[in-house]
């Protein structure tokens, strides 16, 4: 019996072929930890008498979450780990630097291949790339970042063909929240999901990371994108699951089919082709995370919003996925179009999304977001309203006060 691609990858991580469902102690190329888990992470390496990393150059700490500091506490906590950074010698990302997933890939810290560790849920973000990466608690880490290892159970794998091709005005986002909304929260615990077929050949970077980005929300375990057509800016190898591979299940979606989607309150999995939530009103839009804040979503957003106004009583949020990202948005004009649309640029950071700062809705509000998680207070208030979108969805009802399917508006996807 051939391996699936995971298998391959965790095989060649524990010296040995291991096949699903066995234990296996695997050797990492890299974590990271960001200012929800660092600290935690920190102190329980020192409590397991760690004094030194077991290589710097492959452990990364990113203050995102909550950055700037919105408070004394969380001031502290920074600091905690800007001291451990510089005593480690390890690189730490500062405030406004960017979204830690968007780092790891941004500045090539995760290949195709590795096996990557992230005391963060959405790490499963990097299959993107064709790496097996996926989140972990803070005293797992601190044991990784001790030793260079770790154990898991080999996920076994669930198969998922796109054939087709997008629409016009329909994202990654779309095709994720549609595939979500049929497998469900738990579809796929800790399973590993391989998305492949003639329309995952077509989806750029951007595009892989929103649809591996979102494979926790179904309960994977791990994610992987089938990397041919994907471009990197360096030489790597394709991975290729074996023609007899076992998997748990598979399946098959015409992405063609697929029209805009969203997410209603209060879970990722209750998605709802968009016509079901058409006019309904909203006060607060969003554009940002791990999800959707890259370049490609802040572009799409201008191309709609260019030469108009949002709505009198929406207020547009956007967070930039990093620096980088709001660098390029600067020289190509994207801010200036979003701005003079109305829009409020914010730090690059997860604050609105997790609910932190920076983008806290009132009671009865509802919020449309091109975030990952819509439960209840997940943006910081357990008396508003989160419904998930795509960029183009989010800045189409920005524009008209209400939920609005982007494709009916011919001008900006004509």
């Amino acid at each position: 019996m051939g391996q699936t691609i995971i298998e391959k990858i965790v095989s060649a991580h524990a010296n040995k072929q291991v096949k699903q469902n066995e234990i296996a102690i695997v050797n990492v190329d890299g974590v990271m930890a960001t200012d929800t888990t660092a600290p935690l992470t920190i102190k329980a390496f020192q409590d397991m008498g760690g004094w030194k990393v077991w290589d710097a150059k492959k452990v990364f700490l990113i203050i995102d979450h909550a950055a700037p500091a919105p408070n004394e506490k969380i001031a502290n906590l920074h600091t905690f780990m800007r001291e451990f950074a510089k005593a480690q010698n390890i690189k730490l990302y500062d405030i406004g630097e960017g979204i830690c997933h968007q780092l790891m890939v941004e500045n090539h810290h995760v290949k195709p291949g590795q096996l990557f560790l992230g005391a963060d849920s959405h790490t499963c973000t990097y299959g993107a790339l064709g790496a097996f990466a996926t989140g972990v608690g803070s005293t797992d880490l601190a044991g990784v970042m001790l030793t260079g290892q770790t154990w898991l159970k080999v996920p076994a794998s669930f198969k998922i063909t796109l054939n087709g091709k997008l629409q016009r005005g329909v994202s990654a986002k779309d095709l994720i929240l549609y595939i979500v909304g049929q497998l469900g929260i738990e579809g796929a615990t800790y399973k590993a999901i391989e998305f492949t077929g003639p329309a995952v050949e077509l989806l750029s970077l951007d595009d892989r990371m929103t649809l591996s980005n979102m494979a926790i929300e179904m309960g994977a375990k791990a994610c992987f994108v089938d990397t041919t057509g994907l471009e990197l800016p360096y030489n790597f190898d394709h991975i290729y699951g074996d023609e007899d591979a076992a998997y748990e299940k598979e399946f098959l979606f015409n992405v063609s089919q697929i029209n805009p989607e969203i997410s209603i309150p209060h879970s990722p999995d209750n998605v709802r082709d968009i016509a079901e939530a058409i006019n309904t009103p909203i006060q607060m839009a969003f554009i940002g995370s791990c999800t959707n804040g890259r370049l490609q979503d802040l572009h799409v957003a201008a191309e709609i919003l260019k030469g108009r106004r949002i709505h009198p009583d929406v207020r547009l949020i956007i967070a930039p996925a990093s620096q980088k990202v709001l660098l390029d948005a600067l020289k190509d004009g994207t801010v200036e179009i979003l701005t003079a649309a109305g829009a409020s640029f914010i730090s690059s950071g997860c604050g609105p999304c997790v609910g932190t700062h920076q983008g806290v809705p009132g009671n009865g509000e509802n919020v449309i977001s091109a975030t990952n998680r819509n439960f209840q207070g997940r943006m910081g208030n357990r008396h508003s309203n989160v419904y998930l979108a795509s960029p183009a969805t989010v800045a189409a009802s920005a524009l008209n006060g209400k939920i609005t399917d982007p494709t009916t508006l011919k001008e900006a996807f004509s």
